[in-house]
């Protein structure tokens, strides 16, 4: 009888269903509830990052909850309004307007923040938040989602220029310390 770690047997098959460039190292690190991120500058006052987690959960039971903007509220506690202004809709992708409000204090500061930003969807696949106007000189996101075994990894990409100079050194280091928990937040609304 052969006694495998399940944990490297899941990865194994992970890897292999997800076609990831993501290491089989990395693969154990999401599995066991890591998150990993990947912080870089953007600007000279901005950051950019790519965090990604492993969701137990296949992408057709988080879709709805991740495409109810309004309820992004619960994913990220520094989010104090999200509200779709319009909904349109393309052949292969949906498209709305969308509208957020956020406060954040780091650094003995504390700032409020509003943006409107072009969504798109792509079915189950794919998110892509754009910039039209707010409080940032540029903002972009990406959420994708791709199979893994019995559940989803989910990366979540940002770039982002506040108004307000700021070195991006400290903007990375306010990523590198709210990212995760916000991420690990997010985990915890999707699979209630």
């Amino acid at each position: 009888m052969s006694h495998r770690d399940p944990v490297m047997s899941l990865s194994s098959l992970a890897v292999h269903q997800t076609q990831s460039p993501l290491s089989p190292q990395q693969m154990v690190d999401l599995l066991q509830g890591k998150i990993l991120l990947d912080i870089r500058s953007h600007t000279s006052w901005g950051g950019a990052v790519t965090a990604t987690m492993y969701l137990p959960r296949m992408r057709s039971q988080i879709w709805s909850q991740l495409t109810n903007y309004s309820g992004w509220v619960q994913f990220f506690p520094d989010i104090v309004k999200s509200e779709v202004l319009e909904h349109a809709s393309q052949t292969a992708e949906q498209t709305h307007r969308l509208y957020q409000a956020a406060r954040k204090s780091f650094f003995l500061l504390s700032v409020d923040v509003e943006i409107f930003l072009r969504v798109s969807e792509r079915s189950q696949e794919r998110i892509n938040f754009s910039l039209e106007r707010g409080s940032f000189s540029d903002f972009s996101a990406d959420l994708t989602l791709q199979d893994c075994g019995e559940g989803t990894i989910l990366s979540y990409s940002v770039a982002a220029t506040p108004l307000i100079p700021m070195p991006s050194i400290f903007i990375q280091e306010a990523i590198r310390a709210d990212l995760p928990g916000n991420m690990k937040h997010m985990r915890q609304a999707l699979c209630r």
